[in-house]
């Protein structure tokens, strides 16, 4: 096995946090999604649509996903009457996705369930604390994309 330096495993071990902590996160987006028959995958697409119709490819790029994954979500959203195609003027062969009166419905009461549950958990962890972390973690995923 290769040998770390003290710094490289301090970094391995937020590595693995990180992966624990988005596999809590997923499992607390799909409870607070339930009520209103989404999962957290569904919600991540159609929280991206709430700022304007987009490509699946789009979707995929701009969240650092596979495209064949988001495909899959919008497949179930469009089936589920949460999402329509509309016409791509940039491009006929991908069409748009446009959120639905059902979606924004949808979305609206989730924001109201996410709201209270992210209260409830940042009053848990100090404001600073709070901001390292999102400066960090942002630093560190333009250091991950450049390499």
């Amino acid at each position: 096995m290769a040998r770390r330096t003290a710094r490289a495993q301090t970094f391995t071990e937020v590595i693995d946090e990180v992966f624990r902590v988005n596999g809590g996160l997923l499992a607390a987006g799909d409870a607070l999604t339930a009520p209103v028959g989404l999962t957290a995958a569904q919600w991540q697409v159609l929280g991206f649509l709430e700022h304007g119709p987009s490509t699946a490819a789009e979707l995929a790029r701009r969240r650092g996903l596979r495209r064949q994954s988001v495909q899959e979500t919008v497949n179930r959203l469009l089936r589920n009457g949460m999402l329509e195609r509309v016409e791509n003027p940039g491009d006929a062969r991908a069409p748009l996705l446009r959120l639905t009166d059902r979606a924004r419905a949808a979305l609206r009461r989730l924001g109201e369930a996410q709201s209270a549950w992210s209260d409830g958990v940042a009053a848990q962890l100090p404001n600073a604390d709070l901001e390292t972390t999102l400066r960090t973690l942002r630093r560190l995923r333009e250091i991950v994309r450049d390499q």
